[in-house]
């Protein structure tokens, strides 16, 4: 049996858990997981977040990181044990790479949404990623991707 090198974000492999219930497949994506080569996973799924669900982006409160809803809910916890347990996952797998979706408040990586829900984006990375990078996992949006160079 082959071994799994990357987690993906599974709405990139065409499985519907984005927030607003819709998947947002990626061909080369669906190839790693098709192919064995990737395990896919949703962090906000494993936080305890129903799908469909409010969107969230990440928003600083007195100096401190939030996740908030569109609503003004804090969803920080969950989208925290989301985080801890996609950490897992990939330490349980022996996986050192991901590919995540871009700008997410989960897996967005390098640019994310700017927490005012106007569709404006700044630098930093979602929940996930930032907990993956920190534990030396790799991190790839589905932008920055390439199997045959990464």
């Amino acid at each position: 049996m082959k071994k799994p090198q990357y987690l993906v974000s599974a709405c990139l492999a065409g499985i519907p858990c984005r927030y607003n219930g819709t998947p947002f497949p990626v061909e080369k994506i669906l190839h790693l997981v098709e192919s064995g080569d990737a395990i896919p996973f949703c962090p906000e799924q494993l936080g305890g977040l129903p799908t469909p669900r409010s969107q969230c982006e990440i928003c600083e409160i007195s100096g401190e990181k939030k996740v908030l809803s569109i609503e003004g809910g804090d969803c920080t916890e969950q989208f925290i044990k989301g985080a801890k347990a996609s950490l897992e996952l990939a330490e349980k797998s022996g996986i050192k790479k991901a590919v995540l979706k871009s700008r997410s408040p989960s897996c967005g990586y390098g640019e994310i949404y700017d927490g005012t829900f106007s569709g404006s984006k700044k630098e930093g990375n979602g929940i996930t990623a930032e907990l993956f990078i920190n534990h030396g996992i790799k991190v790839f949006t589905e932008l920055t991707f390439n199997k045959d160079t990464d």
